[in-house]
């Protein structure tokens, strides 16, 4: 994803906007599209601010944390459930389908982790 364009060169032209150079002559002179020079005036009348927006992170999540009581509350009564047992409990109990990659991060950001126990696994 390509980085955000400077405060100072939005300022800029957004100044020659206001100073009446149209929007397309304002990003010819800038040397960027004319796209984000209409954007940047149109921030600016609608806001007063011509502060980039936040790029990237997390857009998703809030779907699952949705079911965070439902997913929390079947590992505490079945600790060694696995993601794709999970995944078929929403999808069955819920209607709500996610990958076990996406209840797999769920689980990460709250701390839930489920270590082997290294003595089950030793024949006696």
């Amino acid at each position: 994803m390509a980085r955000p364009l400077s405060e100072d060169l939005r300022k800029r032209v957004v100044r020659a906007v206001d100073g009446g150079m149209s929007r397309r002559a304002a990003a010819e002179r800038f040397g960027i599209s004319p796209a984000s020079a209409v954007r940047f005036a149109r921030e600016w009348r609608e806001s007063g601010s011509t502060r980039g927006k936040p790029q990237g992170g997390d857009q998703r999540s809030h779907r699952i944390e949705a079911y965070r009581d439902v997913i929390l509350s079947a590992i505490e009564a079945k600790s060694d459930l696995t993601l794709i047992e999970i995944a078929a409990m929403l999808k069955s109990e819920r209607g709500a389908s996610f990958a076990p990659s996406s209840i797999w991060r769920f689980l990460d950001r709250h701390g839930v982790t489920f270590k082997k126990n290294r003595a089950r696994g030793r024949a006696g």
